[in-house]
């Protein structure tokens, strides 16, 4: 039950700082042409991550 609360916490996490940091990530990855769709990926995947992470974290309450 504590493993999959924290890994729940980790999730969420890591989804925030990923739709925060899209932009300066993607500076650093892609060319020009490729940041937009590359910050709207990382975004989507934040999302999703923070998401489940945060559905971890209620079922194990």
């Amino acid at each position: 039950m504590k493993v999959l609360f924290m890994l729940g916490i980790i999730l969420a996490m890591c989804g925030v700082i990923l739709i925060f940091d899209a932009r300066p990530i993607t500076k650093k990855m892609f060319g020009f042409g490729d940041q937009n769709d590359a910050t709207l990926g990382l975004k989507l995947v934040g999302f999703l991550f923070s998401i489940i992470g945060m559905i971890l974290v209620y079922c194990n309450m």
